[in-house]
């Protein structure tokens, strides 16, 4: 693919991020109103939600970007807003749950005993690094799946063969850590399934590109942690 077209793809994507951010931050708001107007129906958005984000991850991964990548070879503007768009959502999702005023910035842990604390913001930091090393280090047009000619199967990856998901684990502990809740531990779980289901589409499309090297590659490293398959 020429660096014209992978240019002009990550332009187009961009543009594309930012109307993802805008219609994410609407939506947090929206998911702000039960605990405004009645928190005892903060359960049942929450489980409905849910369920939607679920539903909506196997239908852009399993499906649309499924079918972009066999007919395409490559991740085109549309699934790749999609993609942002699910995620974006996924990351105001504790806008449902948690306090009205509550962002990021705003450490609610007063409870949190210290030794909990300082976990709590290890793994926030420590899963940010690795996302930012692993991201780096694929460069950003693989990042954004515009460009696979050749697996990366260096620095975090030889430990792991999907290092993002590693740091993305770790950060969303860290924050269960400083937030404790049942609903942030279904937040977790959510997480998990999400980003199984992407990471089981980008590895075959990888399968189909690069056949015996990448197979190869999968014999060696593991998908998470442990041993490989």
């Amino acid at each position: 693919m020429s660096e014209k077209i992978i240019r002009g793809d990550i332009i187009g994507q961009v543009a594309g991020g930012v109307i993802a951010a805008l219609v994410v931050t609407a939506a947090s708001y929206f998911w702000r109103l039960p605990q405004a107007l009645n928190p005892q129906v903060v359960f049942a958005v929450y489980v409905v939600s849910a369920f939607l984000l679920f539903v909506g991850t196997f239908v852009i991964f399993r499906r649309v970007v499924r079918r972009g990548y066999e007919q395409n070879r490559r991740l085109t503007l549309f699934p790749f807003f999609l993609q942002l768009l699910i995620w974006g959502m996924f990351f105001a999702f504790p806008c449902i749950y948690n306090p009205f005023n509550w962002a990021w910035s705003q450490a609610h842990t007063g409870q949190v005993i210290s030794v909990l604390l300082g976990i709590g913001w290890a793994c926030v930091w420590i899963g940010l690094l690795i996302l930012v090393i692993a991201m780096a280090w694929l460069g950003l047009p693989r990042s954004c799946g515009l460009d696979a000619k050749k697996p990366e199967m260096s620095g975090l990856y030889r430990a792991t063969r999907n290092p993002q998901f590693m740091g993305g684990m770790l950060l969303v502990i860290g924050y269960v850590v400083l937030w404790p809740s049942w609903y942030a531990l279904g937040w977790v779980i959510l997480f998990a399934s999400m980003m199984h289901m992407m990471v089981l589409t980008e590895e075959e499309h990888l399968h189909r590109i690069h056949d015996d090297e990448y197979e190869q590659y999968c014999k060696r490293v593991p998908r998470y942690l442990g041993f490989p398959r």
